[in-house]
């Protein structure tokens, strides 16, 4: 994958669960990782660390998805880093990881909490891309993350999976709009995985474990290590026909 220039990924939430994952991932394939989180600094410097210590080069910003005002400070930050670090004044590989969810009960969900899953899940996506979009290189990949809840319903997600919906509609048309600079853009829609979000409740829940995983083709619930590994082979440029495409990664649910 890096051939004879080093690639570098900026990957969003990579200081715990999927992106760390996908950080860790892509670093075994050979590229360098941006990690950003939110709060937790010492998280994200051990995943710094991890990265380091297979010979690849990373570092931690901080980054409040939800919060579009300060947007154009990160941005200055990635491109004094990527001059500072790389000596370069691009990357190539943008993971918009970063989001949360919950489950609630259509009638009960406030408009308080809409907006809050909106804001990082959506506006985030859509306003941080856009920022970052003059820093990724010519010829560059985009990924978003969905979830196989846009495609099958589950009680209780309306508001998360409709996120995910303008997600994957959103991912269709920066890869309509991108071509002309060669970069590609595809969605990742992971099924029901073994992690913290929303509380922890699939990996946790042995009843709601069991459930899943009698649902799933291949007979159980998905883990961080399914979901990285997909992500990172997807930017490969062994891929590099597939564009504009939903990709969703959750051992066959409910088929």
């Amino acid at each position: 994958m890096t051939q004879n220039i080093q690639k570098i990924a900026l990957v969003t939430g990579s200081s715990r669960g999927l992106g760390k994952n996908t950080a860790l991932a892509l670093a075994q394939k050979g590229v360098d990782v941006i990690v950003t989180y939110h709060r937790s600094e010492a998280n994200a410097n051990e995943v710094v660390s991890e990265i380091k210590a297979m010979g690849r080069n990373a570092i931690a910003l901080q980054l409040d998805s939800s919060d579009t005002q300060t947007f154009e400070a990160f941005v200055e930050r990635v491109k004094q880093s990527l001059q500072d670090t790389w000596q370069t004044n691009g990357f190539d590989f943008l993971i918009n990881n970063a989001g949360f969810g919950f489950n609630q009960p259509f009638i009960e969900i406030t408009e308080d909490r809409f907006d809050s899953l909106f804001n990082i899940n959506v506006k985030g996506v859509f306003f941080l891309t856009q920022k970052l979009l003059p820093s990724i290189n010519e010829g560059g990949h985009i990924v978003n993350i969905s979830s196989g809840l846009a495609r099958f319903t589950l009680p209780g997600y309306s508001a998360y999976a409709s996120t995910k919906g303008a997600i994957e509609v959103l991912t269709r048309y920066l890869a309509k709009e991108l071509g002309a600079r060669q970069i590609r853009v595809n969605v990742v829609a992971p099924g029901a995985i073994e992690t913290d979000f929303g509380g922890g409740a699939v990996r946790d829940n042995q009843e709601l474990n069991s459930f899943i995983a009698s649902q799933t083709a291949l007979g159980r619930v998905g883990v961080p290590d399914d979901i990285g590994g997909a992500i990172a082979s997807l930017l490969s440029e062994d891929n590099r026909w597939i564009n504009g495409q939903r990709l969703e990664v959750s051992g066959g649910m409910f088929l």
